[in-house]
C-alpha cells in the first residue's frame, strides 16, 4: 500500500480504537498492538512530511514549547454554579424552580458528576479541533489548543463531522492511578508532590510545553456545550442528556454514572448513592451537579449575574481534618531520600483514621513553617495520601521550634547531600537500615514481588536477628526452615506457607519484578512499558540511554535512572544473585491468539492448575489483561477456593464469574 493511503488507514484505526478505549471503555485490541500501529504512522509522517495533518493521533506526543498562553473570550461565558451543602437547600432550589416556572409538576433533573479537574472550552469547526481554553475567569480564558491536542480523550477530529461551528466543554481530569505515578516520580528526584490531581491537571493544561502535558496522562470527560452554530440548527437535542448521547456519538467521553431522574427526592437520592461510591471511582469528585434536563425549560429559567438558574452543584463535604502535630521525625526511603514526616494526633479524614502524614520535603516544610504543637489542616492528596497543608497560625500558642534539617542520617549517621537540581535530602550509604528496611517492604509488596505473610513487622524481626540482610536473602530463607520454627508466635504452618509464597513469586512477570527493584522513576506503569518493549531481562540489563528514550511514555530522567541502575555493579550482582536463586520473571511474549482480545480477567481465591502469575501471563498470551480488582469493566472472574471480596464484587456488578475448570474450557486444545 502507497505511503498516502496507508497513512489515512492507520489514522482510521487509531481513532476508531481510541473510540473504543476512552469512549466506549471498551478496547478490542491491547496497548501493544495499539502502539505498534502509533508508531507505523510516526514513521511514515517523519519519512514523509506532507503526510502529516492537523487532526493526525501523532499530535497526542506534544511538540515544542510556545512563546505563551494567548488569551480567548469565550462567546458564551463559562458561569459558576450555585453551591448546595445540604438535602434541605436542594428542596429550596427545586421549590424555587417551581415557583418561577409557576408550575407543580415534578422535573426531570440531570445529574453528572462533579469532576475535580479543569474545566476546557472546544471549539470544531466543520467537525476539526479549532481552539481549546481555560475556562480563565468566565468570560475569557487562555488559548491552550496545543496542550488539549495530547489529551487522548479529546477527539482532534469528530467521529461524524458536524457542518458548522459548536463549542464542546468539559473537565480535564487525572485518573489517581496516573497521579500516584506521577507523585511517585517526583518523590524519588526528591521534587515537591502535586497536593491533588485536581492541581496536576490544571496546570498541565497550562504548559507551554506541551510535551510535558502529554506526560500527565490526561483524561476528558464531556457535560455539554457552549456556542453552537451548526447548519442543521442551534441545538443537538432537546434535553441535557439527550445532547450527552449525542456528544458521546460524535467521540466525546462521558461518564455512565450520570443519570436522568424525576423529581428532587431522586436527586438525593442519587446524590447519596455517588457519595457512597466516590472512593472507588478511578478520579477525583468533589459533588454532583443537578440540571434540568429540558432545554426549553433551561431557556425560560435563564441565568442570573453569576450562572444559570436551572443548574447547582452539591459539593460533598471537604476532605480535610484539624489536629494536632504532636513531633517532626525524619524517615529514609528506600532510595535514600529524607522526608519530614508529622506524627499527628488520630483524626477521620475522608472516612480514614490518619495519625501520620508526609511534609515532602525540608523546603516544603519551611515553606509552610509547620512546627511541633501547631495545629495543622490534614487531606488526603488525591483521596489517596495524608498530607499536611499547613499551619492554623490563629491556633498557635507560644514560641515554638523551628524545625531544622538533619546534616546526617537519622539512622546511620552518614552525612546526607544533595543531588543537583533536587530539593531532596540523600543518604548515600546503601548499607543504612532505614534504606534496607524500605528497599525489604517495596519488593514484598502486593503490586511488586507479593509475597503473603512477609509484613513489615516480621521483616524488621528477620533485619533484627540477621535472618534476611538484603533482597537476595528472601530466598535463602527455605535453607534455614528450622531456625525459622524457633521463631516465637511463628508457628509451623505460618512458615511453610510463608515459604511457599516465597517460592511462587519466583515466576512474577517481568513488568512486576522491575517494579519491586526500586529502580528510581519506575513505577507499576513505567515497569510495564520497558518491559512490553524490551520484552527480556538481558536486553533491559544492557539497553543504553538512547534505546530506552525510544520507549514510549519514558522520559529523560527515567531512561538516565534505568540505565545508571543497571551499570551498577552492586546492582548487577544483586540480580545476578537473585536469578542464581532461581528468580525467573516471566518474560513478554507477542500475544498468539486473539481469544481474550478487550477483555479483562480477575482471578481470585485459590487456584489449582496455575500459579497466579503464570495465570496472567497466559491471559497476556491470548491477547487479554489481568487486574487485582473488580469494576464494571471487568469481562471475567476466575474464582477458586477461598475467593472472598472480589466475588462479592462481582455478584454486585452482575460480572461474569468462572471457576478454574470453566476457565479451562474456554481455551483452544494444546494452548497450555
Amino acid at each position: 500500500m502507497d505511503p498516502v493511503s496507508r497513512a489515512s488507514e492507520l489514522r482510521q484505526i487509531l481513532e476508531h480504537h481510541a473510540y473504543l478505549y476512552y469512549v466506549l471503555d471498551k478496547p478490542e485490541v491491547s496497548d501493544s498492538e495499539y502502539d505498534k500501529w502509533f508508531r507505523e504512522l510516526q514513521d511514515l509522517e517523519r519519512d514523509h512530511p506532507e503526510l502529516a495533518t492537523a487532526d493526525s493521533p501523532t499530535l497526542r506526543i506534544g511538540g515544542p514549547p510556545v512563546d505563551g498562553l494567548k488569551p480567548h473570550r469565550h462567546a458564551i461565558p463559562m458561569l459558576s454554579l450555585d453551591n448546595s451543602f445540604g438535602h434541605d437547600e436542594l428542596r429550596a432550589f427545586d421549590e424555587k424552580i417551581k415557583r418561577f416556572l409557576e408550575s407543580e409538576q415534578e422535573l426531570e433533573y440531570l445529574c453528572e458528576l462533579k469532576f475535580d479537574g479543569a474545566s476546557i472550552s472546544l471549539t470544531y469547526v466543520d467537525g476539526v479541533l479549532e481552539i481549546g481554553t481555560t475556562r480563565g475567569d468566565g468570560t475569557t480564558g487562555e488559548d491552550v489548543t496545543h496542550n488539549a491536542k495530547t489529551v487522548r480523550g479529546i477527539p482532534l477530529r469528530m467521529r461524524k463531522p458536524l457542518p458548522g461551528r459548536i463549542e464542546v466543554r468539559g473537565e480535564v481530569v487525572m485518573l489517581k492511578a496516573a497521579f500516584e505515578e506521577l507523585n511517585l516520580g517526583k518523590a524519588e528526584r526528591g521534587e515537591q508532590l502535586f497536593a491533588n490531581p485536581r492541581n496536576a491537571a490544571a496546570g498541565g493544561l497550562r504548559q507551554l510545553d506541551s510535551r510535558l502535558t502529554a506526560a500527565r496522562k490526561l483524561s476528558f470527560f464531556t457535560y455539554g456545550v457552549g456556542q453552537v452554530d451548526l447548519n442543521e440548527g442551534r441545538r443537538l437535542a432537546d434535553t441535557q442528556s439527550a445532547v450527552i448521547d449525542r456528544l458521546k456519538e460524535l467521540g466525546f467521553a462521558s461518564r455512565s454514572e450520570s443519570r436522568a431522574v424525576v423529581g428532587i427526592e431522586q436527586v438525593i437520592e442519587f446524590v447519596e448513592e455517588i457519595h457512597r461510591v466516590r472512593p472507588t471511582l478511578p478520579f477525583g469528585i468533589d459533588g454532583v451537579v443537578i440540571k434540568v434536563n429540558s432545554l426549553d425549560l433551561q431557556e425560560q429559567l435563564g441565568f442570573t449575574a453569576r450562572g444559570p438558574r436551572w443548574a447547582i452543584a452539591y459539593k460533598f463535604p471537604a476532605e480535610q481534618a484539624f489536629t494536632t502535630l504532636n513531633r517532626i521525625f525524619a524517615q529514609v526511603g528506600r532510595t535514600g531520600v529524607i522526608t519530614p514526616v508529622a506524627d499527628l494526633e488520630p483524626v477521620q479524614v475522608g472516612g480514614v483514621t490518619v495519625s501520620r502524614a508526609t511534609l515532602h520535603n525540608y523546603e516544603d516544610l519551611a515553606r509552610k513553617d509547620v512546627r511541633e504543637g501547631d495545629v495543622v489542616i490534614v487531606q488526603r492528596a488525591g483521596d489517596v495520601i495524608p498530607e499536611v497543608v499547613g499551619p492554623v497560625l490563629d491556633k498557635r500558642s507560644g514560641d515554638l521550634n523551628v524545625i531544622s534539617e538533619p546534616s546526617e542520617c537519622p539512622e546511620c549517621g552518614t552525612p546526607v547531600f544533595r543531588k543537583v537540581g533536587e530539593v531532596a535530602l540523600r543518604c548515600p550509604n546503601r548499607s543504612c537500615p532505614a534504606q534496607i528496611a524500605a528497599k525489604l517492604r517495596h519488593f514484598v509488596g502486593r503490586k511488586m514481588m507479593d509475597i503473603d505473610g512477609l509484613g513489615e513487622k516480621l521483616i524488621d524481626r528477620f533485619l533484627e536477628t540477621g535472618m534476611i540482610t538484603d533482597l537476595p536473602s528472601i530466598y535463602r530463607l527455605r535453607e534455614r526452615r528450622e531456625e525459622l520454627i524457633g521463631f516465637d508466635r511463628l508457628g509451623e504452618l505460618s512458615i511453610d506457607n510463608l515459604l511457599a509464597s516465597i517460592e511462587e513469586s519466583k515466576t512474577r512477570t517481568l513488568a512486576r519484578f522491575l517494579f519491586a527493584l526500586g529502580i528510581p522513576s519506575v513505577g507499576e506503569k513505567g515497569g510495564q512499558d520497558i518491559s512490553r518493549e524490551l520484552r527480556t531481562l538481558d536486553a533491559i540489563r544492557t539497553a543504553d540511554y538512547a534505546t530506552l528514550m525510544e520507549i514510549p511514555n519514558i522520559g529523560p530522567h527515567t531512561a538516565g535512572e534505568v540505565q545508571e541502575w543497571f551499570e551498577d555493579p552492586d546492582n548487577h550482582r544483586m540480580v545476578d544473585e537473585l536469578i542464581e536463586l532461581g528468580v525467573a520473571p516471566i518474560e513478554g511474549e507477542e500475544p498468539v491468539s486473539d481469544l481474550f482480545a478487550g477483555q479483562t480477567i480477575v482471578f481470585t481465591g485459590k487456584l489449582e492448575r496455575f500459579t497466579r502469575e503464570a495465570a496472567e501471563a497466559f491471559v497476556a498470551k491470548m491477547g487479554g489483561k489481568s487486574a487485582g480488582s473488580v469494576s464494571k469493566n471487568t469481562s471475567l472472574v476466575v474464582a477458586g477456593p477461598g475467593a472472598g471480596s472480589k466475588l462479592q464484587k462481582a455478584d454486585q456488578l452482575g460480572v461474569k464469574v468462572a471457576t478454574e475448570e470453566e476457565f479451562l474450557a474456554l481455551l483452544p486444545e494444546g494452548s497450555l
